[in-house]
């Protein structure tokens, strides 16, 4: 198997969609990763959904963040990866 691959996800108010998207990043054949949920100040429900999928796989890392923008959120899971 190949080196760790870090999939950054900025995550702001997406409880309807972030599901799928980790499901699908999930399933992916290359097995050899990690998936930084990055929430940036959502104000839904997608940190706790965030939480629950981390609890649920190991390689899902939850970040939480003030809002700061798609850029910031992305820039803290490069610090993360």
């Amino acid at each position: 198997m190949s080196g760790l691959i870090s999939i950054i996800v900025p995550v702001y108010n997406a409880e309807k969609t972030l599901v799928r998207c980790v499901d699908s990043l999930a399933g992916q054949t290359y097995t050899n990763l990690e998936i930084l949920l990055v929430n940036d100040g959502s104000k839904d429900q997608s940190l706790d959904l965030c939480r629950a999928l981390a609890q649920k796989d190991k390689r899902i890392k939850v970040i939480d963040k003030p809002n700061g923008g798609v850029s910031s959120a992305r820039n803290a899971g490069l610090d993360a990866a």
